[in-house]
């Protein structure tokens, strides 16, 4: 495979890496979100509504703080997308637009946000994985539901099957 190609084709494994990362994190599946990261991960999670810059060492702190965080009563949707993506042999760092929803029933409240992620990647034994993630935010619209005339919720029952791999 010549460089041009590995570079492509590492590119589109951290591109798919990315979008496993946001897809366990909605879908609340937390083996398979610490999976994407490396032992000694890093995160910082900026926002203006929490209580500031968040930050983690570890992916056991990073998977316990969000498995602890969103809750049942919490609904996640990230998307990603725009990566800008540099690979250098088993390192890369990228950066991706976000857009997230975050729907606090308990609190009867909707966020919406914005913000750009800036990852680094490390390749162990062929495989990619997120080494540091983090993001400060271009802003958060919070939204509390009786703001919003006719809303109306649905969520699945808990014995509906989840979305497959």
């Amino acid at each position: 495979m010549d460089m041009t190609t590995a570079r492509l084709a590492a590119a589109e494994e951290i591109q798919r890496l990315k979008y496993r990362y946001l897809r366990t994190l909605d879908l609340k599946r937390w083996d398979e979100f610490a999976d994407t990261l490396v032992p000694d991960a890093t995160a910082d999670y900026g926002s203006q509504a929490g209580q500031g810059t968040l930050r983690f060492s570890g992916r056991d702190a990073i998977v316990g703080y969000m498995s602890g965080a969103l809750g049942p009563d919490i609904t996640t949707v990230h998307v990603c997308h725009h990566p800008e993506i540099t690979i250098d042999g088993d390192t890369a760092e990228a950066t991706w637009c976000l857009e997230d929803t975050v729907l606090a029933t308990g609190f009867n409240t909707m966020i919406r946000g914005a913000a750009y992620y800036s990852d680094r990647y490390r390749r162990d034994d062929g495989v990619w994985r997120i080494a540091h993630t983090g993001y400060t935010r271009l802003y958060e619209a919070i939204v509390p539901f009786e703001a919003l005339p006719g809303l109306r919720l649905t969520t699945p029952s808990p014995d509906t099957p989840s979305p497959t791999k």
